[in-house]
């Protein structure tokens, strides 16, 4: 049975950042929606674009569209044996539909982690936060070249002030149901992630290893 786990939590939480480093350590894809639409957006696909835009506005995109970009990545054979989901689902019915996926995929049950941050230091990280301009990976906001390929570091168009507060708001409006949806599930776990990484990642690899036992 593989292991199939959707990493979830507010802008800023480091889900992304730790959902890479479990894949890494688990064999496992790491899949990103945001990934897979900037990688559309550098071949000027333009549902991409027009997702982009709503994206720099705080807004979320279109569930029929990231439904059938989630959908088609499951599908691709490195997924058979479980995967980490980032910023999928976003809102109930894309819960849903996945549930739906994964019952007509035979992929098993879902552990849900829900990394948790006050929203003040949520606010603090966002402002800090920088990008790589060539490559797109977060770097810490230390210097002004990535460490990675050596591209320009940048602020995301998304991480400005204004921006940042109705992404929080957003999040807690849409997002907070998805995990409603899911908190009853004998797979579900909490992970505090106001630690430092390593303890972080040390709790999540606890929780996940708990909830894959429970769901046997």
């Amino acid at each position: 049975m593989g292991l199939n786990v959707i990493m979830m939590g507010p802008p800023g939480a480091g889900k992304g950042t730790q959902a890479g480093r479990f894949a890494i350590d688990r064999g496992l894809p790491k899949i990103s929606t945001g990934d897979i639409l900037r990688e559309a957006i550098k071949e000027q696909n333009p549902t991409a674009l027009a997702a982009k835009a709503r994206m720099d506005r705080g807004e979320l995109v279109d569930d029929a569209m990231i439904i059938k970009i989630v959908a088609d990545r499951l599908a691709r054979p490195d997924a058979r044996d479980g995967f980490v989901l980032d910023g999928f689902p976003r809102t109930v019915a894309q819960a849903r539909a996945l549930d739906d996926l994964m019952s007509r995929l035979d992929f098993g049950p879902l552990i849900v982690v829900d990394v948790t941050v006050p929203e003040q230091e949520l606010v603090q990280r966002l402002a800090t936060r920088r990008i790589c301009s060539v490559c797109g990976v977060n770097a810490e906001p230390t210097g002004d070249v990535c460490r990675k390929c050596g591209g320009r570091l940048v602020q995301r168009s998304d991480d400005d002030g204004n921006v940042v507060l109705e992404r929080l708001r957003i999040y807690q409006q849409t997002t907070r149901p998805v995990l409603d949806y899911y908190r009853e599930r004998p797979t579900f776990r909490v992970v505090n992630g106001a630690q430092t990484p390593e303890r972080v990642a040390h709790e999540l690899n606890a929780v996940i290893n708990d909830a894959a036992a429970a769901r046997r």
